[in-house]
């Protein structure tokens, strides 16, 4: 079993910065692909951003076209760690952000996702 904890949500003004955590315990993250879905009020949950198992010295990241060139995801293995910087944020930026922890190879696809964070809160004002 893995266990996900997000933290780093917030209030901020548009066109701000937040970085959001996610620290796992239980098992090592290493094993892992990792990945940030977020919901905003009234909508389904979304994609984000995820970054894949290390492939020799190489992290695969793949992003949302809505957030290309603001947010980056990163991972420290070391720390059980993932992170989502989040530059130049926009008010439809504003949702609950979710990690996610798959078994198996990178993915966009939520139902891949074996376990879950509960989420931490981002707002983005205009």
């Amino acid at each position: 079993q893995v266990q996900l904890v997000e933290s780093g949500g917030g209030l901020v003004q548009a066109g701000g910065s937040l970085r959001l955590s996610c620290a796992a315990s239980g098992r090592s993250l290493s094993s892992y692909a990792m990945a940030w879905f977020r919901q905003a009020p009234g909508k389904e949950r979304e994609f984000v951003a995820a970054i894949s198992r290390k492939s020799g010295i190489t992290y695969y990241t793949h992003y949302t076209d809505s957030v290309k060139g603001r947010f980056t995801i990163s991972r420290d293995d070391a720390k059980n760690t993932v992170y989502l910087q989040m530059n130049s944020l926009k008010p439809e930026d504003t949702a609950v952000y979710y990690c996610a922890a798959d078994r198996g190879v990178v993915t966009k696809s939520e139902t891949e996702y074996d376990y879950w964070g509960q989420g931490t809160q981002v707002t983005v004002s205009s």
